[in-house]
């Protein structure tokens, strides 16, 4: 990887907590808690899963480029959205949680040397498991997520625009 690819992808990482907190100010507090569909996430279940998520990355990271032959074991989301009542954590706490913990995850990326994204951890799931494709993955994770925000909330005033 370039440095300047990896100094862009370093930064979109460390920025993304606030495009997440700026995307949650736009969305009405009654739209919280609402879902597109059964099987879709609210928005506040989104924010409870960017904080689950990026906890595990930060240790996953960790794993690769501390340990030797480390295995990256995969989790299923869902589950641990239903297990965790994500509904009944605080979202100001989930919020907080993505902010520390891409702010310490963030120092400990601009510490690593260059060669520290060559090494290579064994995910349970995928297989090969870089630290390059780790910073690859979570430079857009919460992005993703924000994408998806936005959408509910479309969805959300689309459906509240119908019932006037």
């Amino acid at each position: 990887m370039k440095p300047e690819e990896r100094s862009a992808l370093w930064e979109r990482y460390v920025d993304a907590p606030a495009r997440l907190r700026t995307a949650l100010e736009r969305v009405p507090k009654d739209a919280l808690q609402w879902r597109p569909a059964p099987d879709k996430w609210s928005i506040h279940e989104v924010v409870a899963h960017c904080a689950d998520s990026e906890t595990v990355a930060a240790t996953r990271i960790r794993y690769v480029v501390c340990e030797d032959q480390p295995v990256i074991q995969g989790y299923d989301q869902d589950r641990w959205a239903r297990a965790s009542n994500y509904h009944s954590m605080p979202l100001e706490l989930a919020l907080r949680q993505v902010e520390q913990v891409h702010a310490w995850t963030a120092e400990f990326l601009r510490a690593l040397p260059d060669s520290a994204l060559e090494r290579v951890a064994t995910h349970t799931e995928s297989g090969a498991y870089s630290a390059e494709k780790w910073l690859r993955i979570y430079a857009k994770h919460i992005d993703d997520h924000v994408v998806q925000i936005e959408r509910t909330l479309a969805q959300w005033n689309q459906r509240a625009a119908r019932s006037v």
